[in-house]
């Protein structure tokens, strides 16, 4: 209230003074004066501008102590809050799958006929290929024939040895006979099946190098390759650090940028073997693949997440501040005043993991402290601030 009376004076004196002047000028402009009246007026109006000078000063000061000229550097600020942190680690990889096989024969021979064509689909068990078995089959229906023979002859021999009729050596050499010759027509049977090649799971015939009447060699000469695009996986090498926080069942995405193709994935089996050339370990991360689009070998980028905070406090980057010594601090803001008026506080803050221009406030500020975002770069500690709001 007496700052009120205050100024209501201030502003009457100033008004009589205006009045004054206003007169003083009339008479100027209506009088003929000589040069001793002219300098007495110009006396009157230099005591009068001083007295002014004097008064507004006083209003100036007033107006100081109440804080209405001072002038503060403006900031913009956010509230900190707490929210789920994700990180994680990118690394190339390389999409597999297990059952890409190529068949190599096991029986020397020449190959006689095709059940296939290159892009069929197949079931497990199916025959794909033959051999010419260079009369192997001829020569098991010959062992076939002496095991029969051996067999009625042991059993004859064995039944006569039942009856105390015979000698034990008569029995014995009817039994060896007859497990030999049985031995000798399951190798027989054994390299016979060798000329025959079957499919060893379901999948498509990708490609068939061997032709019609070509001649195999046994581990040599490819015969086909089948391959199966349902069980495809995304495969990657990992540095060691990285081993106590990717385990199995960690949250994974596969990037394939041919394909323009993200899926997201697990962590389905990670190596449990540290390679020295690299110091890497081995992880796999399973696809979809429902329209066969993805193929073995193509290019992709498998994304880990290593670590995860559902409570923290994320800020940006270019709010953090690096001391001399190397110690990160925000400001802060504090004392809050009217026309949203504030003063800094500097916070030493301990800083955790970064994504995408944020980066994680271990610990320093709280939920719900107000943040200095911009103009940050010019303040320093307990300076007055007025903040704009976005």
């Amino acid at each position: 209230m007496k700052k009120s009376f205050y100024f209501l004076g201030l502003a009457l004196a100033l008004a009589g003074c205006s009045q004054e002047t206003s007169e003083s000028s009339e008479t100027i402009a209506t009088d003929n004066n000589s040069l001793e009246e002219l300098n007495a007026q110009k006396a009157i109006y230099t005591q009068q501008i001083d007295s002014l000078s004097l008064k507004l000063e006083t209003v100036n000061s007033a107006i100081a102590s109440l804080g209405g000229s001072e002038k503060r550097a403006l900031i913009t600020a956010f509230n900190a809050k707490t929210t789920l942190f994700e990180h994680n680690i990118e690394v190339q990889a390389n999409i597999k799958t297990r059952q890409n096989v190529m068949m190599y024969p096991e029986f020397a021979g020449r190959l006689i006929k095709l059940y296939v064509a290159e892009g069929q689909s197949v079931k497990k068990g199916a025959l794909l290929a033959v051999i010419d078995d260079a009369g192997i089959q001829d020569q098991l229906e010959q062992m076939n024939l002496q095991l029969e023979l051996a067999k009625t002859t042991f059993e004859r021999t064995q039944r006569l040895w039942e009856q105390k009729i015979g000698s034990e050596m008569m029995f014995l050499e009817a039994q060896t006979r007859y497990k030999a010759a049985q031995k000798q027509v399951d190798q027989m049977t054994q390299q016979l099946a060798r000329t025959k090649i079957y499919a060893p799971f379901n999948g498509i015939i990708d490609e068939i190098p061997a032709k019609l009447g070509s001649n195999l060699a046994p581990g040599v000469t490819p015969i086909l390759r089948i391959v199966n695009l349902n069980s495809m996986y995304a495969e990657a090498d990992v540095p060691e650090t990285y081993l106590p926080n990717i385990t199995k069942g960690s949250k994974a995405t596969v990037t394939i940028p041919v394909l323009n193709q993200i899926q997201t994935t697990t962590i389905h089996q990670t190596g449990n073997f540290i390679a020295p050339s690299n110091r890497t370990f081995r992880v796999e991360a399973t696809l979809e693949n429902p329209e066969k689009l993805i193929k073995p070998n193509l290019n992709a980028r498998l994304s880990v997440v290593d670590y995860i905070n559902p409570e923290a406090i994320m800020v940006p980057l270019r709010v953090i501040r690096e001391s001399a010594n190397g110690t990160s601090y925000v400001f802060v803001l504090t004392q809050p005043e009217a026309n949203y008026g504030y003063t800094t506080e500097k916070r030493i803050v301990k800083l955790g993991k970064s994504k995408s221009e944020l980066i994680e406030v271990l610990s320093g500020i709280s939920s719900g402290e107000l943040i200095v975002d911009e103009g940050v770069s010019t303040l320093v500690a307990d300076q007055k601030v007025k903040r704009i709001l976005e």
